[in-house]
């Protein structure tokens, strides 16, 4: 996998864009294909426009933005990927669609081309089960925007190759990419360790414990996240926010950790979207003035310590099963999500006891399994370790 293998790009997206723009800025030769031409042309014009921006801000000469253009054609027939030796497909979240297109791609490309999914909630290994040679399957989930941030979850699926698995990580290295690699199970890191984050905010709010602008004004100034929960579900979409939930919750087999909220499903329902739609969990209204948080800083402490024990236990647990390793768990929350630190760093400097007593009480009040303690947590207690060690 070095710059002269060609990169297949399918889906000209927003995601599918991102990704040709940096495997062209790497030197690779970049197809990029969608089955609706408009997207293909509306791609290209906004890759001119990017690389227009970048060369006024003197981040690349005029030569440098024009090669980089260059090295990315665009496509409107799939048989355009047949010289490709990796392909990245960025295009609906639909296991149906995926695995047939998957099915149509190994008859174009060469037997040792690379077929990877940019898939962030789906099956590695469903996609790949498609295929008749699965071993050389993968996926590489970017982060949006993808030209930006630096994570790449590299998921094998249960039968891809190690050497599928170890070349696209140095690959992903080689464009200046920070590849943490994952197990196939839903979520992989970064989706699965962020529940929390969402889920017990707005928990918090449903109990009536504070509002809105008072948890993100917490989760900011104490926890030192640069948005809330509510600000940034409504900067994604409560719509998407919400899929991406159910869709988490239903493959862990209605696992109560993962359960959707009532408030998010209603706000879908009413179409109060966030930012896109005008009106979320604030009002975008022009001259609208956002709601004061209160001003009382126990609360606030309170309200951040209950989320971020939260997420500390996801990140435990999903160590105790072996999804990644204790530094790709905190890497992948830090550069993927730009948390202001990896959650089981955060475990140990509040303390592992602490922790775990903090749950063991939410658990006791709510006799709930949502608050169950990781058997990691309880151990490592109990042996005196940490995540240090």
């Amino acid at each position: 996998m070095d710059k002269q293998m060609q990169v297949g790009v399918i889906g000209a997206g927003t995601m599918g864009s991102g990704i040709a723009q940096v495997a062209a800025q790497a030197g690779h030769s970049v197809v990029l294909y969608d089955a609706r031409k408009d997207a293909v042309d509306k791609a290209m014009a906004g890759l001119q426009r990017t690389f227009d921006r970048m060369v006024e801000k003197g981040k690349l000469s005029d030569t440098d933005g024009a090669a980089i253009l260059g090295r990315i054609a665009p496509a409107h027939e799939l048989g355009s990927l047949a010289g490709c030796g990796l392909v990245i497909e960025a295009i609906i979240e639909d296991l149906a669609i995926k695995k047939g297109l998957f099915r149509e791609l190994e008859e174009l490309v060469p037997k040792n081309a690379v077929l990877a999914t940019n898939t962030s909630s789906l099956s590695v290994t469903a996609i790949a089960a498609a295929c008749a040679l699965p071993a050389r399957v993968v996926g590489l989930h970017f982060f949006n925007p993808a030209p930006l941030l630096p994570l790449v979850e590299v998921v094998p699926g249960m039968a891809t190759m190690p050497d599928v698995t170890e070349g696209c990580s140095a690959l992903m290295q080689a464009w200046r990419k920070v590849p943490v690699v994952a197990k196939d199970t839903p979520g992989f890191i970064v989706n699965r360790l962020a529940r929390p984050f969402y889920g017990e905010a707005l928990r918090i709010f449903e109990e009536g414990i504070a509002d809105m602008a008072t948890i993100d004004h917490a989760m900011r100034t104490v926890g030192g996240f640069r948005m809330g929960p509510f600000e940034l579900m409504d900067l994604i979409g409560n719509d998407i926010n919400f899929a991406v939930t159910r869709s988490v919750f239903e493959a862990f087999f209605f696992d109560p950790r993962y359960r959707p909220s009532f408030t998010q499903q209603r706000m879908v329902e009413a179409g109060w979207l966030g930012r896109k739609s005008g009106r979320g969990y604030y009002d975008y209204s022009e001259g609208e003035e956002r709601p004061e948080p209160t001003s009382d800083v126990i609360l606030h402490e309170n309200i951040c310590w209950r989320i971020q024990v939260m997420l500390i236990n996801e990140a435990v647990d999903a160590l105790f099963l072996g999804i990644a390793s204790k530094e790709a768990l905190d890497l992948a929350m830090t550069k993927g999500v730009n948390y202001p630190q990896g959650p089981l760093a955060l475990a140990d400097a509040k303390g592992l006891s602490h922790c775990l007593t903090t749950l063991d009480g939410l658990h006791a009040e709510y006799g709930e399994d949502r608050y169950r303690p990781s058997p990691l947590l309880r151990r490592m207690v109990r042996e005196g370790r940490s995540f240090l060690d």
